[in-house]
């Protein structure tokens, strides 16, 4: 059976890929990063609990508390306020990570390479999302290249993303078809316990269950 290295933060977009990867006939070997964020033990619960019900062959944690130390992004530095979703806004909000995929990337290729994978996805989109740099397609491709200059001849490995040209609408859409629990997914950047509702992440997921008619399955605050 073909092997794909599988990028899951328990989010909405990673889980449902990990969902489709397992469809294409893949078996999953999960990687989850902590990185300091706000919802850190949320995630990781989620994380833990799609790939438990993928029958994961894997499941490897990492630390890149570092970004914590960095700073410059809301979602690490707990002194800074995380932006509202406003579609007026020009330039980046500040719940970017500073070339965090890049990082998650570089990993994730460590990681395919070591348990001999086929295949690394990664949920990244670039059609309604935040306009995050390193989410765009042309960094995917770079990174492709990145990925055959730095690897064994005898390695091969696909960095998939067959997200990256749909809007969150159309993931979950392919999601439904395919059962993905979105009770067990989180998307909110702010909180644990009730997403807020206002940050980019959670705006984009509620525009998508509401286009499809459907209802949202996780709390948000004023429900």
């Amino acid at each position: 059976m073909m092997k794909a290295a599988c990028l899951i933060s328990g989010g909405m977009d990673s889980s449902t890929l990990a969902y489709y990867a397992k469809n294409e006939g893949y078996e999953i070997y999960a990687l989850h990063a902590n990185y300091g964020q706000r919802t850190e033990a949320k995630e990781r619960a989620c994380a833990k609990t799609i790939a438990s019900l993928l029958s994961a062959r894997d499941f490897t944690e990492i630390d890149l508390r570092y970004f914590e130390k960095f700073g410059a992004s809301s979602l690490t530095d707990k002194e800074m306020p995380v932006d509202r979703f406003d579609p007026a806004r020009k330039g980046v909000p500040n719940t970017y990570v500073p070339f965090r995929n890049a990082n998650l990337l570089a990993i994730a290729t460590s990681y395919a390479e070591a348990k001999g994978a086929d295949a690394i996805f990664i949920g990244v989109q670039a059609l309604d999302y935040s306009g995050y740099p390193d989410c765009r397609p042309d960094f995917i491709d770079a990174f492709r290249r990145v990925i055959g200059l730095g690897t064994k001849e005898s390695t091969h490995i696909e960095l998939k993303t067959p997200f990256i040209r749909m809007t969150k609408t159309d993931i979950l859409k392919i999601g439904t078809e395919l059962g993905v629990p979105y009770e067990n997914t989180w998307s909110c950047y702010k909180n644990e316990d009730r997403a807020c509702g206002t940050c980019g992440s959670c705006h984009f997921r509620r525009e998508a269950f509401a286009a499809l008619g459907r209802s949202d399955p996780i709390p948000y605050e004023g429900d």
